[in-house]
């Protein structure tokens, strides 16, 4: 069994520059993380580890606990912002700069009169932090979502990790039931993440199934998922080596490997290494001579 590795994969450089703030906290029992610092049930357990607080992301309506407030890479509102802040709390901001730039995309959308429609996730934590400070809005997930809606201006912008396929489909259904309005797109969607899926679409051209690392909550670890799923190609989401099956890869020569941008590194040497394992029994034995897997053996 040959096994491929996508050219881009694994952790991006806001999860990476977050933690490494983590990193430098001396005194993890004083901070309470907002949220969940990253979609990755690894990282969280290493957290609760070093004991940090953490709020869940559905129950951040209460107070923290602690004087210091750590807000996460997907980041907040302004208005949770100056709730933290006129509590008393003090802030320790990992927010991702290119979720920054989708905020300041919406909020700049609205200052401009337009109604703004958010292509996102409902409920994911980086959607209700832009849709909190927005007076007229929508938010859609997929094509069929979208109505015609009672306004003269239209302003699109997207989750950060957002699929650019679904983000254009969308736009072009918007433009043909809004055919009255202005209609104005912005690309919200992050350079790592369009990386992420072109290496992708790379991928999915030599192999015949694909396994995906990431956190069961990541949505962009699901979104590349779910464009196997488009391609016709099984894929295989796990979290760690422990979760591969033998049975996924019966009948199948040829395996790829990709990798959420909240996936550590040493997870994904972990899940390779445990897919080379499973490849040997499968290796063709020619002239006395065992055949090795001809995937890189190396990150």
């Amino acid at each position: 069994m040959q096994i491929i590795l996508a050219d881009v994969l694994g952790m991006c450089f806001g999860v990476r520059d977050a933690l490494a703030v983590i990193d430098d906290i001396d005194r993890p029992d004083a901070v309470t993380i907002h949220g969940e610092l990253v979609h990755n049930e690894q990282v969280l357990d290493h957290l609760h580890e070093r004991g940090f607080r953490m709020v869940e992301e559905t129950r951040r309506t209460s107070l923290p606990v602690t004087d210091t407030v750590l807000i996460t890479a997907h980041g907040v509102s302004q208005k949770e912002r100056r709730r933290l802040e006129q509590a008393g709390k003090r802030l320790i901001d990992t927010t991702c700069p290119l979720v920054t730039r989708a905020h300041d995309a919406a909020q700049k959308l609205q200052r401009g009169g337009y109604h703004v429609l958010v292509i996102g996730k409902p409920g994911h934590v980086e959607v209700q932090g832009v849709v909190e400070d927005l007076t007229s809005f929508n938010i859609i997930a997929a094509p069929q979502d979208v109505r015609t809606y009672p306004h003269r201006k239209l302003g699109i912008m997207c989750q950060t990790t957002t699929p650019v396929d679904l983000a254009h489909r969308i736009r072009r259904v918007v433009e043909a039931k809004n055919p009255q309005a202005e209609v104005h797109f912005v690309d919200t969607i992050c350079h790592p993440t369009k990386d992420h899926q072109k290496a992708l679409e790379r991928l999915l051209d030599q192999v015949e199934a694909v396994v995906v690392v990431g956190g069961r909550n990541s949505n962009n670890t699901k979104q590349l998922v779910r464009r196997c799923e488009d391609r016709g190609v099984p894929a295989f989401h796990v979290q760690d080596v422990d979760d591969l099956r033998p049975e996924w890869f019966d009948g199948i020569e040829v395996v790829g490997l990709t990798a959420g941008t909240s996936t550590l590194e040493e997870t994904i040497c972990r899940v390779h290494e445990g897919l080379l394992a499973l490849a040997t029994p499968l290796m063709a034995s020619v002239g006395g001579i065992q055949m090795r897997s001809m995937g890189n053996d190396t990150m």
